[in-house]
């Protein structure tokens, strides 16, 4: 199951040239982890901060492959495609333009990585494609 969202490409995106500068699709990658957590799984990263979890992310690999302009609105999709006993790894895609892969690992109280919390992880096993 995939959870898609659009997102408009702004001057805040933007470099000089008028296209998006890299770093900012990492931020557009979170953007649609943190939205995936709330819209789909119920628990949102201020909810998880509140309760001293969290949620970093350990690895984002990224294949850019058409520039975006400003004022372009991209179909943005996150797929799960694989959740282990404290990770889960995600597949966004933006269009045409990029394609990411992003894994994020459960943080405990400690600060250390600990298994999906009950509530969770049967969530995510829904989800994974």
């Amino acid at each position: 199951m995939s959870y898609q969202r659009t997102i408009a490409i702004e001057f805040c995106h933007c470099d000089p040239a008028g296209i998006v500068f890299y770093p900012r699709y990492a931020e557009m990658v979170n953007h649609m982890v943190e939205n995936f957590f709330l819209d789909e799984v119920g628990y949102s990263f201020g909810r998880m901060m509140d309760e001293g979890f969290g949620m970093p992310t350990a690895r984002l690999e990224v294949d850019f492959r058409k520039p975006s302009r400003l004022g372009d609105r991209l179909d943005w999709t996150l797929v799960l495609d694989h959740i282990g006993r404290t990770s889960a790894r995600f597949l966004v895609r933006a269009e045409d333009r990029l394609e990411a892969r992003s894994t994020v690992v459960w943080m405990d109280r400690g600060f250390t990585s600990a298994p999906w919390p009950d509530h969770i992880r049967p969530v995510l096993e829904a989800h994974l494609a």
